[in-house]
């Protein structure tokens, strides 16, 4: 009997699949997303409008839609993994072509009912592919060169794509994701120690071609360089947002100022608090405690998806779990990183928690196919 045979023969049914869903995951999901509800209620100034309702109301879809897809069986994900792969470069190429603008950059389609942004979609397609890619390939020619040129292409050309827009933040969690993927696959460590050494090499010319003739970068991304290794250096402009950043973080000391009592962002030095930088609000208000609590949550979901990948037989089930983990802990990493000065600013939302529709919803549905690698595994 096939594995797919025994799936199918004992894929549980009716309200026994709700039973098999990972209900610790659901319940850290509903705590991280009311921490976010908290803290678009406060920076709102103790309104739910605007920002609160219209995310609960997100929230609530999502919840909705993660369900439903736990309840579809996984191999039906595998199955149309390369299509979805396929869909969202199609978005991509159409963000090109008639998207939306909005602060600068052409990220978003608009459907007229909400702002869908394709990026967030291919973080979960691309691994999709990726795990059905490797699922398939046999394990001798994992880490041959011509089997690693594959996914390579199939992880830059929705960076490209991306990075067009431009969103430097999402191409490099892409790139991140893409290539965390590919180490837990198999592929030899060998081709990534040189990826970071090439890297590294870049990083030394790029400083060095500074003032030269052969000057790798335009003086104002010297500059944007400058301003993240010392935002003092220009404080009232590129690194004003950092400034306010650190200044509200370090206000907020080990318990907080109190809910609803932060300066920075009630009297609106923080800029956008209700987005990229509503970890700072939260830090403030609850302090080096609230922090830290977020944080023990974020990894307790990484830690559950971890948990469900090791427990599942099915090898297409185990790799797009853990790349819709490494997903996560990149969005959560990244952005906490930049609000504490430690990367640089590249817009990237803290998940569940900052405002935000396209986000939210993909997250969601791709929870959604982590309860269904738990659910359909056999037991």
């Amino acid at each position: 009997m096939s594995y797919l045979e025994y799936t199918v023969k004992h894929t549980p049914s009716g309200l026994r699949k709700l039973a098999y869903l990972n209900w610790p995951l659901v319940l850290l999901l509903l705590a991280v997303a009311g921490v976010g509800f908290l803290m678009l209620y406060s920076v709102a100034g103790g309104s739910f409008s605007p920002w609160a309702e219209p995310q609960m109301k997100r929230f609530a879809l999502g919840l909705g839609v993660m369900v439903a897809l736990a309840m579809v069986p996984i191999w039906f994900w595998r199955s149309i993994s390369g299509a979805a792969y396929l869909f969202s470069l199609i978005l991509l190429v159409a963000v090109e072509l008639f998207g939306a603008v909005g602060m600068g950059a052409q990220r978003w389609i608009d459907l007229g009912f909400m702002r869908l942004q394709p990026s967030e979609l291919t973080k979960i397609t691309m691994v999709m592919m990726l795990a059905a890619y490797y699922d398939w390939l046999p394990a001798k020619k994992i880490s041959r060169p011509l089997w690693v040129l594959l996914p390579v292409l199939l992880i830059l050309i929705p960076t490209a794509l991306v990075l067009r827009q431009p969103d430097l933040g999402t191409s490099i969690l892409l790139l991140a994701a893409g290539g965390g993927l590919m180490f837990l696959a198999g592929v030899h460590w060998a081709y990534f120690a040189a990826v970071i050494a090439a890297g590294t090499g870049l990083v030394v010319a790029v400083f060095q071609s500074r003032g030269t003739s052969w000057q790798l970068l335009k003086n104002y991304q010297y500059r944007r360089i400058d301003t993240f290794l010392d935002p003092s250096s220009d404080p009232l402009g590129a690194g004003y947002h950092i400034t306010q950043s650190k200044i509200a973080l370090g206000s907020g000391g080990v318990t907080g100022r109190g809910f609803m009592q932060g300066t920075q962002s009630r009297l609106n030095f923080l800029p956008e608090k209700h987005t990229d930088f509503i970890f700072t609000t939260l830090a403030e208000e609850f302090g080096f405690v609230g922090g830290v609590s977020l944080l023990v949550l974020y990894a307790l979901i990484v830690l559950f998806c971890t948990t469900t990948a090791l427990a599942t037989s099915n090898r297409y089930a185990s790799l797009v779990t853990l790349g819709i983990a490494i997903n996560f802990f990149l969005f959560f990493a990244v952005n906490m990183s930049m609000v504490m000065g430690l990367a640089p600013v590249v817009g990237v939302p803290l998940p569940m928690v900052s405002y935000g529709g396209s986000a939210m919803l993909v997250l969601m549905a791709a929870f959604g196919i982590v309860h269904s690698a738990n659910v359909h595994r056999p037991r």
